[in-house]
């Protein structure tokens, strides 16, 4: 893992070419605590998977919900993680206590979607195994003043798309403000991506320009923080 970055720090990984605020780490782990990551992704007991459309997930920290989250202790493998994200600032002081795990094969995607209000409006991803194209759209409410008096219908979703950003594997990705906030976000299903100039952050990896990139199966570590927790005996409806 990267040394420590501390929020200061952070504002050297902003990528400057998309609306703020969207933070991009190259290589945050390393190759030996990718495959450790991995191992114990693969490791967990199968009921911990729930199989979604387009892709499987696990959920730790505790299940969000309206009403609050019953908080569950995380394993310490993924303990390490969220507190060295949380030590950046990532969530202005608040310690990330939620994280789902992600696996999308290749050709699995996730539809355009924001990610709700029972979140802390940052959202911070590591990424293992393959990469990702992660594409961002202006919501159908919210079309550019210049199009919204000439179009009666709403924009299709690709006159709507911004830009893409490239995630690879081992990356830390960090999103918050205007872009997580007024925009969604989407993992297209395909098998293999073509770089262009609307991928906004192709300086900051390793790889440029007009190359193609065969997906392979990856996984993803969403870290998060749900403000809303309660107690046991609350959430089954014991209050006195």
């Amino acid at each position: 893992m990267r040394a420590d970055i501390s929020a200061a720090d952070l504002e050297n990984f902003l990528i400057d070419k998309a609306p703020r605020a969207a933070y991009y780490i190259p290589d945050y782990i390393t190759a030996a605590e990718e495959e450790y990551l991995l191992r114990q992704v693969y490791n967990a007991p199968k009921p911990k998977w729930t199989q979604l459309s387009g892709r499987k997930l696990q959920n730790w920290g505790g299940l969000p919900h309206p009403r609050g989250m019953v908080p569950e202790k995380l394993p310490t493998w993924l303990q390490t993680y969220t507190e060295k994200i949380s030590s950046m600032e990532a969530f202005e002081g608040n310690a990330a206590n939620h994280v789902l795990v992600n696996e999308y094969n290749p050709g699995e995607g996730i539809m355009p979607h924001e990610d709700g209000p029972l979140y802390y409006p940052t959202v911070t991803t590591i990424s293992l195994g393959s990469h990702t194209l992660l594409d961002f759209y202006l919501p159908i409410n919210r079309q550019s003043s210049e199009k919204t008096e000439q179009v009666k219908v709403p924009l299709t979703e690709e006159q709507r798309h911004v830009l893409s950003l490239l995630l690879e594997p081992r990356s830390l990705f960090i999103l918050r403000e205007d872009l997580y906030k007024n925009y969604l976000h989407g993992i297209r299903p395909l098998t293999e991506d073509t770089l262009d100039h609307k991928v906004a952050n192709l300086d900051q990896c390793t790889v440029g320009a007009e190359e193609t990139l065969t997906r392979r199966t990856r996984v993803s570590l969403t870290i998060r923080f749900v403000p809303k927790v309660l107690k046991t005996a609350l959430f089954l409806g014991k209050r006195k």
